[in-house]
Order: C-alpha cells, then sequence, then structure tokens
C-alpha cells in the first residue's frame, strides 16, 4: 500500500479520535454489553444487539485509524523547502480572474478536507491544479461548468 499524505495537524486529529475510541469510548461499550448480558436471554436482549452494533462500528473505526496512520507520510509543511511553489500542506489565497473573487485554501490530505473550513484534498482538481505553481501564476481549473482562471494571490507554508 502506498503512503498517504497527511499534514501534521491531520495526524493528531487522527491520534486523539484513536486515543478516544480506546480510552473511552471502548470501555463504556464494553461496560454495557456486560450490563445487557445481566438481562438474560441475549437472543431478545435490544440493549445487548445494540452495544455489539456500537461495538463493531468502534472496533471498524479503531482499525481504519490505525491502518491510515500506519500508511501516512506525515508532511510538516513549516519545515518544506517549498522555494516558493504551491506543495502539499501549504496555504494558497486564489482569485478568480473573471469574477475577482478570492478564496483561501490549504492543500491537505483526502480524509482532513473539509471545503467549510477552506481545506482541500491534493486529488482535487483546484489542487493538482495548483501544486508547483508560485504567486502571480495564472491556472486553469476544468470545472463542471467549464474552465475557470485563478491568480495565485500568496502562498503560506503555516
Amino acid at each position: 500500500m502506498s503512503k498517504v499524505p497527511l499534514t501534521v495537524k491531520g495526524a493528531e486529529k487522527l491520534r486523539t479520535e484513536l486515543e478516544e475510541l480506546k480510552s473511552v469510548v471502548r470501555p463504556r461499550i464494553i461496560a454495557a454489553i456486560a450490563t445487557a448480558r445481566e438481562h438474560g436471554d441475549l437472543k431478545e436482549n435490544a440493549e445487548y444487539h445494540a452495544a455489539r452494533e456500537q461495538q463493531s462500528f468502534a472496533e471498524g473505526r479503531i482499525a481504519e485509524i490505525e491502518g491510515k496512520l500506519s500508511n501516512a507520510q506525515i508532511i510538516d509543511v513549516t519545515k518544506l523547502d517549498a522555494n516558493g511553489k504551491v506543495v502539499f500542506g501549504a496555504t494558497v489565497e486564489i482569485e478568480d480572474i473573471e469574477s475577482e473573487k478570492r478564496v483561501t485554501y490549504q492543500i491537505v490530505g483526502e480524509d482532513e478536507a473539509s471545503i467549510k473550513e477552506g481545506r482541500i484534498s491534493i486529488g482535487s482538481p483546484i489542487a493538482r491544479a495548483l501544486i508547483g505553481k508560485e504567486v502571480e501564476d495564472v491556472v486553469t481549473v476544468k470545472a463542471p461548468a467549464g474552465n475557470v482562471d485563478y491568480e495565485i494571490i500568496s502562498i503560506k507554508y503555516i
């Protein structure tokens, strides 16, 4: 399996979630299963089945996070020598040349992407167009409504 890029913040967020699942959620579910078992017949025990289902989801998420972290290539953008180019982890301000609307995005891994928080996936069309470019470069992004031209206004490595 190939390495998946992840920012330092993204990796920390996954580690925090993993710790929560292992130290809080898992013990709570185990206690709920034990309590449900005390109620008798397991075939008709809704609490028992609900707790087992929660356990299944929690264990699946734990395995998923552990897999992601073990295959992650954690990139600290503050320590990269990017020579003024757009790289993974960079925060880029771009302006739509036609509408003059400005937006700022941080280029992150797929698991970290959140358009509401201004983080776009490295695999998105905008990020792919921006990678390797510099301030004042114009990039063309193929969008469903047609091509959109953006000018790179600033690049930050924070």
